[in-house]
């Protein structure tokens, strides 16, 4: 939106991310995600998907987010970095479901985000 290009810097080295290779570098890889790069791009709480060409061969691509480093912009590196995780998150860590009242700490021992109706 903004005519920056969105990088993903993503941990390949554990093997559950579906990433071409070719292009790992100790065990990283940078991914553009830009619209104009990609096809079919999902970015969902179990995984991270699209369809891509690397050196002109098409591959998909997957990506579980709790792999997924940083996400920063090309042209500028402004962006947003992550604590590496070892696996997923526990079932039912995300608050989602727990029946807990918005501010009390729910089965995962976080406080759920409260939101409120602004007029």
């Amino acid at each position: 939106d903004n005519g920056l290009t969105p990088y993903l810097l993503v941990d390949a080295a554990h093997g559950d991310a579906q990433v071409p290779e070719a292009y790992v570098d100790n065990g990283r890889i940078v991914l553009n995600i830009a619209p104009m790069a990609v096809h079919g791009l999902t970015l969902g709480n179990d995984e991270i998907s699209f369809s891509a060409r690397f050196s002109g061969q098409p591959m998909q691509v997957v990506v579980p987010p709790w792999r997924v480093l940083a996400i920063y912009a090309r042209e500028n590196g402004q962006g947003m970095m992550f604590e590496e995780e070892e696996g997923p998150p526990p079932e039912g860590g995300d608050g989602g479901g727990s029946g807990s009242r918005d501010g009390q700490k729910g089965e995962g021992g976080r406080a759920r985000p409260a939101l409120k109706v602004v007029k």
